[in-house]
C-alpha cells in the first residue's frame, strides 16, 4: 500500500514561496498547496521586474561572495547550494533566456518578471501545485489545522501534515 500524498501548505505566494513550492512538487508523495491573500502570486516580484529584473550577478563566485561582506559568512551555504549560475539554469529550464549586462548582472532577455512569473506559475501549476488565492491565513484552529478568510469573508479551514510560512516583509507606501 502506498502511502498518501502528504498534504503541504505554503502561506505565502512571493518567490520564497514559489521557489519553495518548486522544490516540493518534485518530490514524490507531496501535495503542494500555495496560500495567498492577494488574487495573484508574485505581486512584488512583478513590481520589481518593472526596473529589468536583475535575477542575479555572472561574476566569479568568490567575488560576488566579497560583496556580502560580514554577511557572506551566513551566506555562502546558501548561495553555494543554488549558485548564480543555477540560477540561470533554473530560469532557462522555465524558457526564460537570461543575458550579462556590462555590469556583470544578469536579467531575463525580455527585461520584465512578467515572462518569467507566468512560466513559473505555469511549470507549477502542470506540476500539481494547488493555488488558493485571496485566502488570508487566520491562525490555527484547536486542532493544527490552518484557518484561513476568503474575499468573501467566509472561513476555511485546511488539515496540512506541513505548514511553511512564506509571507515575506512589510511593503514600503506607493
Amino acid at each position: 500500500m502506498t502511502n498518501p500524498d502528504k498534504q503541504i501548505a505554503i502561506i505565502g505566494g512571493g518567490p520564497a514561496g514559489l521557489m519553495a513550492a518548486y522544490q516540493l512538487c518534485q518530490q514524490d508523495g507531496m501535495q503542494v498547496h500555495v496560500f495567498d491573500q492577494k488574487p495573484s502570486v508574485g505581486r512584488k516580484f512583478l513590481i520589481a521586474g518593472r526596473g529589468g529584473l536583475n535575477l542575479t550577478n555572472a561574476e566569479d563566485l568568490s567575488r560576488f561572495m566579497e560583496r556580502y561582506e560580514e554577511g557572506a559568512a551566513f551566506l555562502s551555504p546558501h548561495i553555494k547550494a543554488f549558485t548564480p549560475d543555477q540560477l540561470r539554469e533554473w530560469a532557462t529550464s522555465l524558457g526564460i533566456e537570461t543575458f550579462v549586462g556590462s555590469s556583470g548582472r544578469v536579467f531575463p532577455k525580455e527585461m520584465k518578471a512578467t515572462g518569467l512569473m507566468r512560466a513559473w506559475t505555469k511549470y507549477l501549476t502542470a506540476a500539481g501545485v494547488q493555488f488558493h488565492l485571496s485566502h488570508k491565513w487566520q491562525g490555527l484552529e484547536a486542532d493544527g489545522s490552518l484557518k484561513f478568510t476568503n474575499k468573501t469573508g467566509d472561513a476555511i479551514t485546511f488539515a496540512a501534515d506541513a505548514t511553511l510560512l512564506s509571507m515575506g516583509g512589510a511593503s514600503y507606501a506607493h
